[in-house]
Protein backbone atom coordinates (compact mmCIF):
# COMPACT_ATOMS: atom_id res chain seq x y z
CA UNK A 1 0.00 0.00 0.00
CA UNK A 2 1.32 3.73 -0.97
CA UNK A 3 1.74 5.99 1.90
CA UNK A 4 -0.85 8.48 0.45
CA UNK A 5 -3.23 5.31 -0.17
CA UNK A 6 -6.14 5.28 2.26
CA UNK A 7 -8.00 2.49 0.59
CA UNK A 8 -6.46 -0.66 -0.94
CA UNK A 9 -8.03 -3.57 -2.14
CA UNK A 10 -5.60 -6.75 -3.57
CA UNK A 11 -7.73 -9.75 -5.30
CA UNK A 12 -10.77 -9.60 -3.25
CA UNK A 13 -12.41 -12.44 -4.10
CA UNK A 14 -16.06 -13.51 -2.63
CA UNK A 15 -18.61 -16.69 -3.33
CA UNK A 16 -21.61 -17.45 -2.02
CA UNK A 17 -21.74 -21.36 -2.45
CA UNK A 18 -21.90 -21.37 -6.70
CA UNK A 19 -22.01 -18.09 -7.22
CA UNK A 20 -18.89 -15.87 -7.76
CA UNK A 21 -19.81 -12.49 -6.88
CA UNK A 22 -16.14 -10.70 -6.40
CA UNK A 23 -14.00 -12.45 -8.67
CA UNK A 24 -9.69 -10.87 -8.10
CA UNK A 25 -10.87 -7.09 -7.22
CA UNK A 26 -7.82 -5.44 -6.95
CA UNK A 27 -7.71 -0.79 -6.90
CA UNK A 28 -6.30 1.60 -4.35
CA UNK A 29 -8.08 5.08 -3.34
CA UNK A 30 -5.79 7.71 -2.28
CA UNK A 31 -6.02 10.22 0.85
CA UNK A 32 -8.53 12.81 -0.07
CA UNK A 33 -10.33 11.42 -3.11
CA UNK A 34 -13.96 11.03 -3.65
CA UNK A 35 -14.24 8.17 -6.23
CA UNK A 36 -17.51 7.17 -8.24
CA UNK A 37 -17.89 3.31 -7.90
CA UNK A 38 -20.17 2.30 -10.75
CA UNK A 39 -21.44 -1.16 -12.34
CA UNK A 40 -24.57 -2.39 -13.61
CA UNK A 41 -27.27 -4.86 -10.90
CA UNK A 42 -25.21 -7.93 -9.76
CA UNK A 43 -22.15 -6.68 -10.40
CA UNK A 44 -20.52 -7.36 -6.80
CA UNK A 45 -20.35 -3.31 -6.10
CA UNK A 46 -22.04 -4.06 -2.44
CA UNK A 47 -20.25 -6.88 -1.77
CA UNK A 48 -17.04 -5.31 -2.17
CA UNK A 49 -18.00 -2.47 -0.42
CA UNK A 50 -18.97 -5.07 2.62
CA UNK A 51 -15.47 -6.18 2.64
CA UNK A 52 -13.74 -3.00 2.53
CA UNK A 53 -15.44 -2.02 5.76
CA UNK A 54 -15.31 -5.50 7.57
CA UNK A 55 -18.84 -6.73 7.19
CA UNK A 56 -17.66 -9.56 4.58
CA UNK A 57 -14.33 -11.14 5.27
CA UNK A 58 -13.04 -12.00 1.88
CA UNK A 59 -12.72 -15.91 0.33
CA UNK A 60 -9.26 -14.42 -1.43
CA UNK A 61 -6.87 -11.11 -1.40
CA UNK A 62 -7.13 -8.53 1.41
CA UNK A 63 -7.78 -5.06 2.18
CA UNK A 64 -6.29 -2.56 3.64
CA UNK A 65 -8.16 0.72 5.56
CA UNK A 66 -6.52 3.87 7.04
CA UNK A 67 -3.10 1.40 6.70
CA UNK A 68 -4.87 -1.17 9.15
CA UNK A 69 -5.43 -4.63 7.66
CA UNK A 70 -9.21 -5.71 7.54
CA UNK A 71 -9.24 -9.02 9.04
CA UNK A 72 -11.82 -9.21 11.11
CA UNK A 73 -9.99 -8.78 14.20
CA UNK A 74 -8.98 -5.04 13.82
CA UNK A 75 -11.23 -2.53 15.62
CA UNK A 76 -8.99 -0.35 14.51
CA UNK A 77 -9.55 -0.37 10.70
CA UNK A 78 -13.37 -0.57 11.54
CA UNK A 79 -13.18 2.43 13.35
CA UNK A 80 -11.25 4.30 10.29
CA UNK A 81 -14.03 3.88 7.61
CA UNK A 82 -18.05 5.05 8.14
CA UNK A 83 -20.18 3.05 6.23
CA UNK A 84 -23.62 4.21 5.02
CA UNK A 85 -25.41 1.30 3.00
CA UNK A 86 -27.77 1.49 -0.08
CA UNK A 87 -30.60 0.16 3.26
CA UNK A 88 -30.08 2.41 6.28
CA UNK A 89 -30.63 0.18 9.35
CA UNK A 90 -32.49 2.86 11.65
CA UNK A 91 -34.21 2.11 14.83
CA UNK A 92 -37.35 3.96 13.50
CA UNK A 93 -39.41 4.76 16.76
CA UNK A 94 -36.27 5.93 18.36
CA UNK A 95 -35.40 10.09 18.42
CA UNK A 96 -32.55 10.97 16.53
CA UNK A 97 -30.66 11.99 19.51
CA UNK A 98 -31.27 8.89 21.25
CA UNK A 99 -30.33 6.52 18.10
CA UNK A 100 -27.23 8.68 17.83
CA UNK A 101 -26.33 8.43 21.29
CA UNK A 102 -26.71 4.42 20.48
CA UNK A 103 -24.47 4.53 18.31
CA UNK A 104 -21.78 6.33 20.27
CA UNK A 105 -22.59 3.40 23.01
CA UNK A 106 -21.83 0.55 20.29
CA UNK A 107 -18.19 2.50 19.61
CA UNK A 108 -17.07 2.40 23.17
CA UNK A 109 -17.67 6.18 23.54
CA UNK A 110 -18.01 7.97 26.83
CA UNK A 111 -20.67 10.01 27.44
CA UNK A 112 -18.75 13.43 27.17
CA UNK A 113 -17.15 12.37 23.74
CA UNK A 114 -20.74 11.26 22.79
CA UNK A 115 -22.04 14.84 23.87
CA UNK A 116 -19.51 16.09 21.39
CA UNK A 117 -19.59 13.70 18.66
CA UNK A 118 -23.34 14.33 18.40
CA UNK A 119 -22.71 18.41 18.36
CA UNK A 120 -20.33 17.58 15.55
CA UNK A 121 -22.45 14.82 13.50
CA UNK A 122 -25.56 16.95 13.46
CA UNK A 123 -23.81 19.87 11.86
CA UNK A 124 -22.03 17.44 9.21
CA UNK A 125 -25.28 15.81 8.32
CA UNK A 126 -27.37 19.23 8.23
CA UNK A 127 -30.18 17.70 11.09
CA UNK A 128 -30.11 20.55 12.94
CA UNK A 129 -33.86 20.90 14.09
CA UNK A 130 -34.89 17.40 13.32
CA UNK A 131 -32.86 15.53 16.87
CA UNK A 132 -35.91 15.53 18.58
CA UNK A 133 -38.02 13.87 15.51
CA UNK A 134 -38.84 10.34 15.27
CA UNK A 135 -36.66 8.82 12.74
CA UNK A 136 -40.16 7.24 11.19
CA UNK A 137 -41.53 10.69 11.19
CA UNK A 138 -38.57 11.80 8.89
CA UNK A 139 -38.50 11.80 5.19
CA UNK A 140 -36.13 9.70 3.18
CA UNK A 141 -33.98 12.33 2.71
CA UNK A 142 -33.21 13.02 6.27
CA UNK A 143 -33.45 9.55 7.34
CA UNK A 144 -30.58 9.17 5.13
CA UNK A 145 -28.94 11.69 6.84
CA UNK A 146 -29.61 10.22 9.66
CA UNK A 147 -27.77 7.03 8.38
CA UNK A 148 -24.35 9.26 7.26
CA UNK A 149 -24.82 10.94 10.96
CA UNK A 150 -24.13 7.86 12.04
CA UNK A 151 -21.40 6.83 10.07
CA UNK A 152 -19.84 10.04 10.55
CA UNK A 153 -19.92 9.13 14.87
CA UNK A 154 -16.43 8.30 15.36
CA UNK A 155 -14.90 10.75 12.47
CA UNK A 156 -13.82 8.33 10.55
CA UNK A 157 -11.25 9.27 7.45
CA UNK A 158 -13.15 7.11 5.19
CA UNK A 159 -16.62 6.55 3.95
CA UNK A 160 -18.06 4.17 2.11
CA UNK A 161 -21.44 5.10 0.91
CA UNK A 162 -23.94 2.91 -0.47
CA UNK A 163 -26.42 4.76 -3.37
CA UNK A 164 -26.91 7.24 -0.50
CA UNK A 165 -29.69 9.10 -3.09
CA UNK A 166 -31.60 6.44 -3.93
CA UNK A 167 -35.10 6.43 -3.86
CA UNK A 168 -34.86 10.41 -2.80
CA UNK A 169 -36.81 13.78 -4.88
CA UNK A 170 -34.48 15.87 -7.10
CA UNK A 171 -34.50 18.53 -4.46
CA UNK A 172 -33.15 16.16 -1.65
CA UNK A 173 -30.95 14.31 -4.13
CA UNK A 174 -29.05 18.37 -4.52
CA UNK A 175 -29.19 18.53 -0.79
CA UNK A 176 -27.18 15.22 -0.08
CA UNK A 177 -24.78 15.50 -2.96
CA UNK A 178 -23.37 18.78 -1.57
CA UNK A 179 -23.36 17.20 2.01
CA UNK A 180 -20.86 14.46 -0.20
CA UNK A 181 -18.73 16.82 -1.63
CA UNK A 182 -18.62 18.94 1.91
CA UNK A 183 -17.34 15.67 3.39
CA UNK A 184 -14.90 14.93 0.44
CA UNK A 185 -12.93 18.23 1.73
CA UNK A 186 -11.99 16.73 4.94
CA UNK A 187 -12.43 12.65 4.07
CA UNK A 188 -11.69 10.34 1.58
CA UNK A 189 -14.83 9.13 -0.02
CA UNK A 190 -16.02 5.95 -2.35
CA UNK A 191 -19.17 6.56 -3.43
CA UNK A 192 -21.28 4.08 -4.96
CA UNK A 193 -24.38 5.36 -7.27
CA UNK A 194 -26.67 4.58 -10.37
CA UNK A 195 -27.13 7.94 -11.26
CA UNK A 196 -24.23 8.44 -13.46
CA UNK A 197 -24.41 12.56 -13.87
CA UNK A 198 -23.96 12.54 -10.38
CA UNK A 199 -20.68 10.91 -10.65
CA UNK A 200 -20.13 13.02 -13.41
CA UNK A 201 -20.79 16.02 -11.23
CA UNK A 202 -18.46 15.16 -8.21
CA UNK A 203 -15.74 12.39 -9.00
CA UNK A 204 -12.83 12.55 -11.17
CA UNK A 205 -12.11 9.23 -11.31
CA UNK A 206 -14.21 6.09 -11.67
CA UNK A 207 -14.06 2.62 -10.87
CA UNK A 208 -16.19 0.39 -12.78
CA UNK A 209 -17.29 -3.04 -12.23
CA UNK A 210 -18.68 -5.88 -14.07
CA UNK A 211 -19.52 -9.57 -13.34
CA UNK A 212 -17.30 -9.01 -10.59
CA UNK A 213 -14.43 -8.29 -11.90
CA UNK A 214 -13.10 -4.49 -12.31
CA UNK A 215 -13.27 -3.51 -16.53
CA UNK A 216 -12.46 -0.03 -15.78
CA UNK A 217 -10.54 2.61 -13.14
CA UNK A 218 -9.42 6.15 -13.94
CA UNK A 219 -10.24 9.44 -14.44
CA UNK A 220 -13.50 10.49 -16.28
CA UNK A 221 -11.82 12.41 -19.22
CA UNK A 222 -9.19 9.78 -19.78
CA UNK A 223 -11.86 6.80 -19.53
CA UNK A 224 -14.15 8.95 -22.44
CA UNK A 225 -11.30 9.89 -24.20
CA UNK A 226 -10.17 6.49 -24.78
CA UNK A 227 -13.47 5.31 -26.24
CA UNK A 228 -13.39 5.56 -30.10
CA UNK A 229 -14.85 8.22 -31.71
CA UNK A 230 -18.94 7.68 -33.11
CA UNK A 231 -20.35 9.79 -35.53
CA UNK A 232 -24.64 9.35 -35.76
CA UNK A 233 -25.65 9.82 -39.39
CA UNK A 234 -29.33 10.08 -40.33
CA UNK A 235 -30.03 9.47 -44.01
CA UNK A 236 -33.52 9.24 -45.68
CA UNK A 237 -32.31 5.96 -47.44
CA UNK A 238 -33.53 2.01 -47.01
CA UNK A 239 -31.23 0.44 -44.52
CA UNK A 240 -29.55 -1.81 -47.04
CA UNK A 241 -28.83 1.45 -49.39
CA UNK A 242 -27.38 3.01 -46.67
CA UNK A 243 -25.31 0.76 -45.46
CA UNK A 244 -23.83 0.26 -48.88
CA UNK A 245 -23.04 4.10 -48.70
CA UNK A 246 -21.05 4.35 -45.74
CA UNK A 247 -19.27 1.04 -45.46
CA UNK A 248 -15.85 0.62 -46.41
CA UNK A 249 -14.63 4.67 -45.59
CA UNK A 250 -11.47 5.27 -44.95
CA UNK A 251 -10.59 5.22 -41.13
CA UNK A 252 -14.38 4.28 -40.24
CA UNK A 253 -15.29 1.49 -38.75
CA UNK A 254 -18.43 -0.93 -40.21
CA UNK A 255 -22.08 0.72 -39.81
CA UNK A 256 -24.35 -0.43 -37.74
CA UNK A 257 -27.99 0.50 -37.69
CA UNK A 258 -28.59 2.48 -34.75
CA UNK A 259 -32.73 3.51 -35.40
CA UNK A 260 -34.81 3.08 -38.34
CA UNK A 261 -38.33 5.00 -39.18
CA UNK A 262 -40.52 3.77 -42.27
CA UNK A 263 -40.53 0.98 -44.34
CA UNK A 264 -37.25 -1.28 -44.75
CA UNK A 265 -36.30 -0.55 -48.11
CA UNK A 266 -37.57 2.61 -49.70
CA UNK A 267 -38.13 5.98 -48.78
CA UNK A 268 -37.93 5.30 -44.75
CA UNK A 269 -35.47 7.13 -42.60
CA UNK A 270 -32.25 5.14 -40.91
CA UNK A 271 -29.62 6.51 -38.24
CA UNK A 272 -26.04 4.03 -38.41
CA UNK A 273 -23.29 4.78 -36.20
CA UNK A 274 -19.82 4.33 -36.96
CA UNK A 275 -16.41 4.43 -35.07
CA UNK A 276 -13.86 6.89 -36.32
CA UNK A 277 -10.38 6.97 -36.36
CA UNK A 278 -10.95 10.89 -36.34
CA UNK A 279 -14.23 11.77 -36.65
CA UNK A 280 -13.63 15.62 -38.23
CA UNK A 281 -12.35 13.67 -41.34
CA UNK A 282 -14.78 10.78 -41.07
CA UNK A 283 -17.36 13.47 -41.27
CA UNK A 284 -16.33 14.54 -44.50
CA UNK A 285 -15.98 11.52 -46.12
CA UNK A 286 -19.30 10.56 -44.95
CA UNK A 287 -20.90 13.66 -46.71
CA UNK A 288 -18.89 12.78 -49.99
CA UNK A 289 -20.36 9.41 -50.19
CA UNK A 290 -24.08 10.42 -49.05
CA UNK A 291 -24.08 12.92 -52.24
CA UNK A 292 -22.32 10.60 -54.29
CA UNK A 293 -24.96 7.87 -53.53
CA UNK A 294 -27.48 10.62 -53.99
CA UNK A 295 -28.93 9.95 -50.21
CA UNK A 296 -30.18 12.70 -48.54
CA UNK A 297 -28.11 13.32 -45.54
CA UNK A 298 -30.74 14.36 -43.11
CA UNK A 299 -28.31 14.85 -39.44
CA UNK A 300 -25.00 14.21 -39.28
CA UNK A 301 -23.29 14.60 -35.29
CA UNK A 302 -20.05 13.54 -33.38
CA UNK A 303 -21.34 11.05 -30.40
CA UNK A 304 -19.60 12.71 -27.79
CA UNK A 305 -18.22 10.45 -25.04
CA UNK A 306 -19.61 11.02 -22.16
CA UNK A 307 -19.20 8.75 -18.70
CA UNK A 308 -23.20 6.76 -19.73
CA UNK A 309 -21.01 5.79 -23.22
CA UNK A 310 -18.07 4.54 -21.55
CA UNK A 311 -20.10 2.93 -18.67
CA UNK A 312 -22.24 0.59 -21.46
CA UNK A 313 -19.23 -0.04 -23.59
CA UNK A 314 -17.38 -1.65 -20.65
CA UNK A 315 -20.07 -3.81 -19.54
CA UNK A 316 -22.16 -4.71 -22.42
CA UNK A 317 -20.17 -7.62 -22.86
CA UNK A 318 -20.63 -8.65 -19.55
CA UNK A 319 -24.43 -9.69 -18.68
CA UNK A 320 -25.14 -10.95 -15.08
CA UNK A 321 -25.31 -14.52 -14.85
CA UNK A 322 -25.90 -17.38 -12.63
CA UNK A 323 -21.71 -17.03 -11.51
CA UNK A 324 -21.71 -13.08 -10.98
CA UNK A 325 -24.92 -12.14 -9.70
CA UNK A 326 -24.69 -10.61 -6.28
CA UNK A 327 -25.85 -12.10 -3.44
CA UNK A 328 -26.88 -10.06 -0.26
CA UNK A 329 -25.35 -11.12 2.27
Amino acid sequence: MSQASMIEAVGLSKSFGPVEAVRGVSFEVAAGELVGFLGPNGAGKSTTMKMLTGSLLPDAGRATVAGVPLDGRSLGARAAVGYLPEHTPLYREMRVTRYLDFVGQVHGLRRGERRDALERVVAAADLEGYTDRRIHTLSKGYRQRVGLAAALYVDPPVLVLDEPTSGLDPAEIVRIRDLVVTLAQEKTILLSTHVLPEVEEVCRRVLIIAGGRLVADGPLDQLAGSSSDLLLVTLRAGEDAARRALDGLEGCGAPRVVTRAGPAQGAGRVQLALEAEDRFAAAERVAAACADAGLPLVELRHDVPTLERVFLERTRAIAPGPDSAEVPA
